[in-house]
């Protein structure tokens, strides 16, 4: 009788996955036509009319349109596979959350270039005033925190550094050669991107440059450690997949864990320096003005004013009104997930440690998901229905290093400094 029972479940089971396969194959054909990113994007020469003008001492806020999408049949569709996807079920679940966030997207677009993105982007990437997962500050605390700290030692690092400055096409040609050494079944194409204005951005199949730019030292091994070993890497482990095709596709409900990866990754593999920590929170901060009223100068201002130059400011203040008016009261919210991604991921690392889990740290590769997901979906990795990632960082192929450096971290955090002295820290005679 149980086996009779057993023999039904699985059926049952089979026929269940059968299904998510087939609803996870309508959702990525629905989600073709959604260019989130794109969209919302300014084009470079915005950049150089608004610096020319503001060097002439004409400081108008700039004019950017937007053409919002036809996404009625995509969000039709969403809509449909969100209301049959089992949502008793960890895979059915799994495709209804990713459904919903993708429908949110296609209410973001058809706002675009009115307040109301604002809406939309703070359901997809949350908020500034947001609270940190196991604790009472929020995301503009730890921002304000990591600014201060930066501040202090901006004086003593930067003297010390050495001004040394890569070209892009020499930039390029390094990360080919290390990207063709490591993606064995795959090609990545570094390419330089004249119309680019952040300095890089990755998908599963190129990485982007911007051309005549100075890439620092730090620069070089971010864009490893950040785009190729996390953001392009899982793109293709996703791809990879045999049933769940969506895990090869960013949907923005996996924005916070993808980009807190990317940074845990630059941190653990000792690429990450306290100005990209502190341009991560000069943008939270940004954010956070931006919706209590500042405009687009004011915020331009502000980056200005902490030691950003003027192409740099530019950037940082297109990020944060992408998509919405440039007057004030509004904002594109995604620079939000950094700091929020990154000490959530850590947190997820040191539980799993903790909780002798740390298998699921190499499934986090095996496409875009969520920790929420990697959780809820570790019996089909076990399974076979979700396949282990192809490629891993290096860094998240020593387990062991990887082991030393959380249990290392889990018991330093008992260590209160704020109880140090100096005397303390004196060892011998």
């Amino acid at each position: 009788m149980r086996r009779m029972s057993a023999t039904a479940h699985d059926a049952t089971e089979t026929r269940i996955l059968a299904r998510c396969t087939e609803l996870d194959a309508r959702l990525v054909q629905a989600i073709r036509g959604i260019r989130l990113l794109q969209t919302v994007s300014w084009p470079a020469s915005a950049q150089q009319r608004f610096i020319d003008n503001w060097r002439r001492g004409q400081r108008s806020l700039p004019d950017v349109r937007y053409q919002a999408p036809d996404l009625s049949q995509a969000r039709e569709e969403l809509v449909s596979i969100y209301q049959q996807a089992d949502a008793g079920h960890p895979v059915g679940d799994y495709l209804r959350r990713s459904a919903e966030s993708w429908r949110i997207a296609t209410d973001l677009l058809h706002a675009v270039g009115t307040a109301g993105v604002t809406e939309h982007s703070v359901r997809l990437f949350g908020r500034p005033g947001d609270t940190l997962p196991g604790s009472e500050q929020t995301n503009l605390d730890a921002a304000r925190h990591f600014i201060g700290l930066a501040g202090e030692l901006d004086q003593e690092i930067l003297a010390s550094e050495a001004d040394y400055c890569i070209p892009a096409e020499t930039l390029q040609a390094e990360l080919q050669t290390q990207l063709d050494a490591f993606f064995r079944f795959h090609k990545i194409q570094v390419e330089i991107d004249p119309d680019l204005i952040a300095k890089a951005a990755a998908g599963p199949t190129r990485i982007r440059l911007r051309s005549a730019t100075c890439f620092s030292e730090y620069d070089r091994h971010q864009l490893v450690e950040h785009e190729a070993f996390v953001h392009s890497l899982t793109g293709l482990n996703g791809r990879e997949q045999p049933n769940l095709k969506s895990l090869g596709r960013s949907s923005p409900r996996v924005t916070a864990t993808q980009e807190g990866l990317a940074v845990f990754a630059e941190l653990i593999s000792g690429s990450i320096d306290i100005e990209r920590m502190k341009r991560i929170s000069l943008r939270i901060v940004a954010i956070d003005m931006a919706l209590c009223g500042a405009n687009f100068i004011e915020v331009f201002q502000y980056f200005l004013d902490t030691g950003q130059t003027e192409s740099d400011s530019f950037s940082s203040t297109q990020r944060v009104f992408r998509g919405v008016p440039v007057s004030g009261g509004a904002a594109f919210t995604k620079d939000n997930v950094y700091l929020h991604g990154l000490l959530t991921v850590h947190t997820f690392f040191r539980w799993a440690l903790k909780h002798r889990r740390l298998n699921l740290s190499r499934a986090l590769f095996a496409g875009k998901m969520t920790l929420h997901d990697v959780i809820a979906l570790e019996p089909y990795f076990e399974s076979g229905y979700i396949a282990q990632p192809l490629y891993l960082p290096p860094w998240a192929q020593r387990a062991n290093g990887l082991a030393g450096m959380l249990a290392f971290s889990l018991f330093a955090n008992h260590i209160r400094i704020g109880n140090v002295g100096v005397d303390d820290l004196v060892l011998g005679v």
